[in-house]
């Protein structure tokens, strides 16, 4: 059996740790300055109210009505916009959520779920999943037209993403 030599085995063990470690936490290879991304601590917010609605438009959808809580909205010092989604069926059945979304990674997180007596349920799971899908699909059309066009973070308030969300959109940094 071949034995390895301190230097060896460190690359090794720095080598397997990479492999396992998720993308979303991983520092860049090509910056080996850059530090790892961390979340900043979460705080639910309280319940969406109906008058502090904003609708927005998920791709051919009829069917349901999609809403943000603008008094929910916030764009983290860790770049994750968080949000309270309610979702209204043709029925009147609403689904609320407290999510989050990164740009960067194109990824979205679940916090909460809203309950009949207006109060949260925390999630069980805290990891991030890919956004994929189609403009039939509110995770995608948020991420895409509304906070994160051109996979990039460009809101920076609060205030921005009311206004995204108000005008249909955000508008693309001129020479994108």
């Amino acid at each position: 059996m071949v034995g390895l030599n301190a230097k060896q085995l460190t690359f090794a063990l720095a080598f397997v740790a990479a492999l396992v470690t998720p993308s979303s936490a991983a520092p860049s290879l090509s910056d080996p300055d850059e530090k790892a991304w961390a979340e900043a601590e979460v705080q639910l917010p309280a319940f969406p109210e109906k008058e502090n609605y904003i609708p927005f438009a998920v791709g051919a959808v009829k069917d349901r009505q999609f809403f943000i809580d603008s008094k929910s909205l916030s764009v983290g010092s860790d770049d994750v916009i968080r949000f309270a989604l309610v979702i209204v069926s043709v029925a009147g059945a609403q689904n609320i959520s407290f999510e989050g979304l990164r740009c960067g990674a194109g990824e979205r997180r679940y916090y909460a779920s809203g309950r009949a007596d207006k109060t949260w349920s925390k999630a069980r799971s805290d990891r991030w999943i890919k956004i994929k899908g189609t403009s039939n699909d509110h995770h995608v059309e948020l991420y895409s037209t509304y906070f994160c066009p051109n996979s990039a973070l460009a809101l920076r308030s609060a205030d921005d993403a009311r206004r995204a969300l108000r005008h249909g959109g955000q508008a693309l940094p001129s020479g994108n």
